[in-house]
């Protein structure tokens, strides 16, 4: 649709455009044409997608994600679309046209849900309405160089920024990418926005000191080989140079054998994501299988004997160059764990009733995986039941 007129002096012509917007064929208006690149080679260069998945397994193993974005943006202003213009003198030609007038700018979206193959689609738009500019704006904002190489000649962010007056509409679509959009868009996939968020607010990254430094971990703590961050292809830091694990510790009733409670670790302030609720692990040591380092890793940190417990399965998230292995386990009837925090990476461990897991300020992971989790639990319990009762 036209947006408005190239000129601030069109007055009722341009109020008139706006109120009662033509409708226009840009598949067939020449207007709305951009440069033609169908007869241009693209340098590409290619690799089988066996040896991709090869050295990313987890990508494979995904239930959701990874998510893969891509995003293109298109100026449009009085019917005409206005992509990169490549050159000093594209560039200063539409800089007059648009000195003190109006146009719209498009930024498509696609989202791709690597693990399933689902694509949601859709498009943010946003009214731009430009100061005037002399002719000695249009040199020196052209002798930067940002306008050559930006869809409709202008950033927001950059130098441009100080001639926007004002947007109607979404502006971090103007700069790239709509945040709203691609929270609805990454919704209709499934999955929840905040659960993309890596850190949460008032908590520090791993590896960042705190500013009165009771968050620290204390200095006497012991390491191990294994013991490090890894700089994770996700994106984010993930702690055990070998990967880690931990034992999700289940209990049954002796009557029906159905899940009642599982052990959980009040993660201590100074760890990453301190604060939160999971579950009692760490890093694999060198030589250590998961399962072998989530059973030390538990009784040395929350009193987890592993003659009392009785391992039924694992489910391993792999991001290829770091993994994390959940152990499940029940208690093995007759006999008693008592858990509690052996060192200072706790501030509590103890039975929690399944039913009030939701409600405790999880670990992000684990607030991803727990429906997942507490349906393999009530699984693995109702199997084991049945076994029993043959």
């Amino acid at each position: 649709r036209r947006s408005g007129s190239a000129s601030a002096a069109s007055g009722s012509a341009s109020a008139a455009k706006l109120a009662a917007p033509e409708s226009i064929d840009y598949s067939k208006d020449t207007i709305a044409t951009t440069r033609d690149f169908s007869g241009v080679d693209i340098p590409t260069v290619t690799e089988p997608i066996s040896n991709v998945v090869a050295l990313q397994p987890g990508l494979t193993r995904a239930e959701v994600g990874p998510l893969i974005i891509g995003c293109d943006s298109m100026f449009l202003m009085d019917g005409e679309c206005y992509g990169k213009p490549h050159s000093a003198d594209v560039a200063r030609e539409r800089l007059r046209r648009m000195s003190g007038a109006t146009g719209e700018l498009w930024t498509g979206h696609c989202v791709i849900d690597f693990a399933s193959g689902r694509v949601a689609r859709g498009a943010s738009r946003a009214i731009v309405h430009f100061a005037e500019f002399s002719a000695h704006d249009i040199e020196r904002y052209i002798a930067t160089g940002e306008p050559l190489e930006v869809a409709g000649s202008f950033t927001l962010e950059g130098f441009g920024g100080a001639f926007i007056e004002s947007i109607e509409g979404d502006p971090h679509g103007v700069i790239g990418i709509s945040l709203p959009l691609l929270r609805r868009l990454v919704g209709e996939l499934g999955v929840a926005w905040t659960d993309l968020w890596n850190v949460v607010r008032g908590e520090s990254e791993p590896g960042v000191l705190g500013a009165d430094g009771k968050e620290l971990p204390p200095k006497e703590n012991v390491h191990q080989p294994g013991d490090g961050w890894v700089d994770c292809a996700c994106g984010r830091k993930h702690w055990g140079t070998n990967g880690a694990s931990g034992i999700l510790l289940a209990r049954r009733d002796p009557r029906t054998g159905e899940v009642t409670h599982v052990v959980m670790q009040h993660r201590a302030k100074w760890s990453a994501e301190g604060g939160t609720w999971g579950i009692p692990g760490g890093a694999t040591a060198d030589g250590e299988s998961p399962i072998e380092g989530a059973l030390r890793e538990s009784y040395e940190e929350a009193n987890i004997t592993p003659e009392d417990i009785e391992v039924v399965g694992s489910y391993r998230e792999d991001h290829g160059p770091w993994a994390y292995t959940t152990v499940f386990a029940f208690e093995r009837p007759g006999r008693a764990v008592l858990p509690h925090a052996n060192d200072d990476e706790s501030m509590e461990i103890a039975w929690m009733p399944l039913a009030r897991i939701p409600d405790l300020k999880l670990l992000t992971a684990m607030k991803t995986d727990w429906p997942r989790f507490e349906a393999r639990l009530k699984s693995l319990a109702a199997a084991y039941q049945a076994g029993r009762a043959l």
